[in-house]
C-alpha cells in the first residue's frame, strides 16, 4: 500500500541529510510475519463473509452490497500477500548471507506491478466502500423516506462506478511510480531521481485527495447519523436493538478508519516531503522510516478488521427489505 517502498533505500533528498539513516533490518522478518498472520486471517474471515453474503440472496439489499463489494476488495489485497511474503523472506535471506542484492526482484516487472495495482484495489477501495456503508447508514437514519437512493439497483451501479474509480487509481498509481524510477530500477525500490519530484508530489497528491475527500463523507454521515440517535424517542424492544447495531457499525468503522488508515497517510505524508526535500527535518526522516512498517502492516490489517463490520451489521442486512428504504428506527 506504500506509494513507494520507504525503507528499502537511505533517505536521499538533498545533501545536507545523507547521513541521516536509521536502522530498519528487522523491517523483513517483521513484514514475513505480520503479512503472513494477516493472509490467513484474511482469508479466512472475507471467504466467510462472502460466502455468507452470496448465499442469502432472498435478504440482499444496499448494506450487503457495500459489504460484498468491500469483502472482494480485501481478498484482491490478501491474494496479493503470498508475492510479498516471497519477496521479504529473499531480502531476508540476502542479507543474513552477505550475499546477492537485497533489493532484487526476480518474479519480473508485470508481477511487480500487480502487486502495487492488488494493494491499492484494497486500500482504496476498503476506504471508498467504509464510505458508501457510512452514507447508506445516514440515509437509513436521517433521511430514512428516501428509499430510492437505498435500492438495490442504486447501490449495484454506484458499486460499480466506485468499482471503476478504483481500477482507475489502482493502475495509475504503478505508472506514476515507474514513470518515476529509473529504467531498470527493482521493483520495491524507492524512486529518487531529481528530475521526477513533481511526478512523487502529484501521486502523494492523487492518494492524499483519495483518502481526505472519502473521510471528510464518512465523518459528516456518522456525525448526523449519531445526531438523529442520539434524539430521546420511545422505541421498541426491536428498534433499540437496531438502534445498538447501526452506534456498533458507526464505531467499528471509525476505529478501522483511526487505526488502519489515518497513521499510514500521516506517516506518507512526512516521508513523502522530507524525501523530495521540502521538509529539513533529519528527526523527521528518521522517525517516518522507523515506523513505516508498522503502519503499513496496521494498513493491511484492515483487510481482516472489515469483516467485523458485516458480523456487526448482520441484522442490518438481514432484517431490512430487500428494496432497502428501511423504517428510520436504526
Amino acid at each position: 500500500m506504500e506509494l513507494w517502498n520507504m525503507t528499502d533505500v537511505p533517505a536521499r533528498p538533498f545533501s545536507s541529510l545523507s547521513n541521516c539513516t536509521v536502522d530498519t533490518s528487522y523491517r523483513f522478518t517483521f513484514y514475513q510475519v505480520s503479512y503472513s498472520i494477516i493472509f490467513l486471517l484474511g482469508l479466512v474471515t472475507n471467504g466467510l463473509a462472502l460466502r455468507r453474503l452470496c448465499l442469502s440472496p432472498c435478504t440482499m439489499n444496499s448494506t450487503a452490497i457495500y459489504m460484498v463489494s468491500l469483502s472482494a476488495a480485501d481478498l484482491f489485497f490478501v491474494i496479493s500477500l503470498p508475492l510479498r511474503i516471497y519477496y521479504y523472506h529473499q531480502k531476508a535471506r540476502a542479507l543474513s548471507s552477505e550475499s546477492g542484492d537485497p533489493s532484487s526482484w526476480t518474479l519480473g516487472a508485470a508481477y511487480c506491478h500487480l502487486t502495487f495495482t492488488l494493494k491499492y484495489i484494497s486500500l482504496y477501495g476498503g476506504i471508498f466502500f467504509l464510505v458508501c456503508i457510512a452514507v447508506d447508514r445516514y440515509f437509513a437514519v436521517v433521511h430514512p423516506l428516501a428509499s430510492t437512493l437505498r435500492r438495490l439497483r442504486v447501490a449495484q451501479l454506484v458499486s460499480g462506478g466506485i468499482w471503476c474509480l478504483v481500477l482507475g487509481l489502482s493502475v495509475s498509481l504503478p505508472l506514476l511510480r515507474s514513470a518515476a524510477a529509473h529504467q531498470h530500477q527493482p521493483c520495491l525500490l524507492d524512486p529518487s531521481s531529481q528530475h521526477h519530484h513533481i511526478i512523487i508530489l502529484a501521486a502523494l497528491g492523487l492518494v492524499l485527495g483519495s483518502f481526505l475527500l472519502p473521510t471528510v463523507i464518512l465523518l459528516y454521515s456518522y456525525c448526523r447519523v449519531l445526531s438523529v440517535l442520539r434524539q430521546p424517542r420511545h422505541h421498541s424492544r426491536s428498534q433499540r436493538r437496531s438502534r445498538r447495531h447501526t452506534l456498533t457499525v458507526i464505531y467499528w468503522v471509525l476505529a478501522v478508519f483511526l487505526l488502519c488508515f489515518v497513521p499510514y497517510h500521516i506517516n506518507l505524508l512526512g516521508y513523502t516531503l522530507t524525501h523530495v526535500g521540502l521538509l529539513r527535518h533529519c528527526a523527521l526522516v528518521k522517525a517516518t522510516k522507523a515506523v513505516h512498517p508498522v503502519v503499513l502492516s496496521l494498513a493491511s490489517a484492515n483487510c481482516c478488521l472489515n469483516p467485523l463490520i458485516y458480523y456487526f451489521s448482520s441484522s442490518l442486512v438481514h432484517k431490512e427489505a430487500p428494496g432497502g428504504g428501511g423504517s428510520g428506527s436504526q
